[in-house]
């Protein structure tokens, strides 16, 4: 699924946010302190907005509503209603391929949407991946990206967690598309309910390295940053340069060592 599908590309940044699982001392907290990130000039309103989601709303509603969820509701019938509310964004994926220039991966999200839509019983079952047609989830927010919009500020919005304001933009724009845009809103909720409870169940296994990690806020918007970078170039982002290493201090450390 779209959300599983990048996990496996975030896991070294995990391993590198979370360390040796231990916590900071007294000087790395000093150090994040005084750190400044350029993507986030709104972190000292962003940091309580996380504080609520995963203190209070996480804690005392989504977690609890997503256990429940899974032990009420068996895995395929769950599996099936996922696959429902995302063959409903496959028009919009559709649409932002094209006006991407990705001819290619549009036909295959417009070819998803027909399939599922018929031979699916309307998206219950996921009959196109099984005929080669995987999913390509293009969105609006990604279309900004390729025409040249940058992220904007990072943003942490109550309930909704991370996002940019090209993300907020592109959700928005997203919806209005068909047939998203023709949904009555029990109907809106209903789909936004399934995707939270997916979401949530697919991060069941990862909570032990976000609370061992030494800032989770830091965690959650580094992994944000690099699954954008994931499906903005479509599974192949650019390699980034690696930092000059001065051998010169591996050399001072071998002398104390000595």
């Amino acid at each position: 699924m779209r959300k599983s599908s990048c996990f496996a590309v975030l896991l070294p940044l995990m391993l590198l946010v979370t360390g040796c699982a231990s916590k900071p001392d007294n000087k790395q907290a000093q150090q994040q302190t005084d750190y400044r990130d350029s993507r986030d000039p709104l972190e000292t309103i962003n940091r309580p907005l996380w504080d609520f989601n995963y203190d209070i709303l996480d804690k005392y509603v989504l977690r609890p509503a997503t256990v429940g969820y899974m032990t009420v509701v068996p895995k395929p019938a769950r599996k099936g209603l996922v696959n429902v509310a995302n063959n409903l964004s496959e028009p919009a994926s559709f649409l932002n391929g094209t006006l991407q220039a990705k001819p290619d991966r549009a036909a295959i999200s417009a070819g998803r949407f027909l399939v599922n839509s018929t031979l699916g019983l309307f998206g219950l079952f996921d009959v196109a991946t099984r005929i080669g047609l995987v999913e390509q989830g293009e969105d609006f927010s990604q279309t900004l990206a390729v025409w040249g919009v940058g992220d904007g500020p990072y943003l942490m919005l109550p309930a909704l967690g991370p996002t940019t304001v090209r993300g907020t933009a592109g959700g928005l724009v997203d919806n209005l598309y068909f047939p998203l845009g023709l949904l009555n809103t029990p109907l809106t909720l209903t789909r936004a309910a399934i995707n939270a409870l997916d979401g949530r169940e697919q991060l069941m296994s990862m909570e032990n390295m976000l609370e061992e990690s030494l800032d989770p806020y830091a965690f959650v918007k580094e992994s944000y940053y690099q699954r954008q970078l994931f499906k903005i170039y479509d599974g192949n982002p650019p390699k980034q340069e690696e930092p000059e290493v001065d051998e010169s201090v591996f050399d001072d450390l071998l002398d104390d060592l000595e």
